[in-house]
C-alpha cells in the first residue's frame, strides 16, 4: 500500500527534529519579532556591564548628568569673591580717609541766605560753624539750636554742605504782626504771639497791642502770652484794607478783642474764633454802611453797624 503525501515528514521537520536531537536552537527568526525583543530580559544591547535598566529600557546611568570637572570652576569663584571684597574694603578705607583725615574736603566759607533785617555776619557768628572741621563731620542739629537761642528773630534755619568747602545757611525770619510799647521802646511779636525783638521805633503798618484784662479771672485763666497768640490770630484774619486801616488792638479778655481803625472807627471782634466768617461780614456791613463808625461781628450770623 502506498502511503499518502501527508504522513511524509517535511523538510522542515526533519530540521526541527535534528535541531532537537543536537540540542541546537532552531537559527530561523519567528517573523514579526524586533531585534531589541531581548530588553524584556532586563538587558540592552550594546550596554555597559552592570548598568541598570529601568522598566522602560533605558540606561539611568546615561541618563544622569555629567559632573563638571573636577573643583577647579567653584575655586575660581571663591577667589574672585575673596578679591572684590578686598577690593570693597580698600575702597571703603580710602573713602573714610578722604572725608574725614585728607585736607580736600574742609570747611573754609560760610554763606547765609534769606535775612531781611538781620545781617550776615550776625548770622556767622551764632552758628559758630568750626573753621577747617571735616565738612562731613558738622553737627547741623547743634547750629541750627545756636542760631534760634542767639537770634530769636530767626523762626527757622536750615544747615547744608556746600561740597567741597563750603556752609550754606538758610534762614526765615519772624514778621511782626503787632507791637507792644514798653519803656519808650517797642516789642516786636510775631503771627504766632512771641516776642522777638525790640526796636526803638514800631515799624510801618504794624498795629499796637494793647493788653487791658478788663476781669482778675481773665488774667487768672489766660496768660499774657495767650491772650498775644489771640490778638495776632485776629490780625491774621483781617481782610487787607481792614488790617491797613487797623491802629490798635485792644484786649480786654479771651473773647474782648476790638480793633481801632482810622477816622476813630471801632470794631468789636469779640474771640478769636471763626476768624474767617467775621471778616466776610465785617466785610459786607462796611459796605452797606459806609457812614458808621462802630461795628460789631461777634456774632458773624448778625453783623451790626451803627453811628455812635
Amino acid at each position: 500500500m502506498k502511503a499518502s503525501k501527508s504522513s511524509r515528514p517535511s523538510k522542515g521537520s526533519k530540521a526541527s527534529a535534528a535541531s532537537r536531537s543536537t540540542g541546537e536552537s532552531d537559527p530561523v527568526r519567528p517573523r514579526g519579532k524586533a531585534v531589541g525583543q531581548g530588553r524584556s530580559a532586563g538587558v540592552r544591547v550594546g550596554a555597559r556591564p552592570g548598568a541598570r535598566v529601568g522598566a522602560a529600557g533605558h540606561d539611568r546611568a546615561l541618563e544622569e548628568p555629567a559632573r563638571p570637572g573636577g573643583a577647579g570652576p567653584r575655586l575660581r569663584r571663591r577667589r574672585l569673591l575673596v578679591l572684590l571684597l578686598l577690593l570693597a574694603v580698600l575702597l571703603g578705607g580710602f573713602g573714610s580717609w578722604v572725608l574725614y583725615g585728607s585736607p580736600w574736603l574742609r570747611i573754609e566759607s560760610v554763606s547765609v541766605t534769606g535775612t531781611r533785617v538781620l545781617s550776615d555776619s550776625e548770622v556767622v557768628r551764632a552758628a559758630a560753624v568750626p573753621d577747617g572741621e571735616p565738612l562731613v563731620s558738622i553737627d547741623k542739629s547743634a547750629v541750627q539750636r545756636r542760631v534760634r537761642e542767639a537770634l530769636p528773630r530767626v523762626r527757622e534755619v536750615t544747615v547744608e554742605r556746600s561740597w567741597p568747602h563750603g556752609v550754606v545757611l538758610t534762614v526765615t525770619e519772624r514778621r511782626p504782626e503787632l507791637v507792644m510799647e514798653k519803656a519808650g521802646k517797642y516789642v516786636e511779636v510775631d503771627s504766632e504771639g512771641v516776642r522777638f525783638a525790640t526796636v526803638g521805633k514800631p515799624p510801618k503798618g504794624v498795629p499796637l497791642l494793647v493788653l487791658e484784662p478788663g476781669r482778675p479771672s481773665a488774667e487768672r485763666y489766660f496768660s499774657t502770652a495767650r491772650l498775644r497768640r489771640e490778638a495776632a490770630r485776629v490780625t491774621d484774619a483781617l481782610p487787607d484794607s481792614v488790617h491797613r486801616a487797623t491802629r490798635a488792638v485792644r484786649v480786654g479778655s479771651y473773647d474782648d478783642i476790638t480793633l481801632k481803625l482810622t477816622g476813630g472807627r471801632t470794631v468789636r471782634w469779640g474771640s478769636s474764633e471763626h476768624g474767617a466768617q467775621k471778616a466776610r461780614a465785617l466785610t459786607a456791613v462796611m459796605k452797606a454802611a459806609k457812614d458808621a463808625e462802630h461795628f460789631d461781628v461777634t456774632a458773624p450770623s448778625a453783623p451790626a453797624a451803627s453811628d455812635s
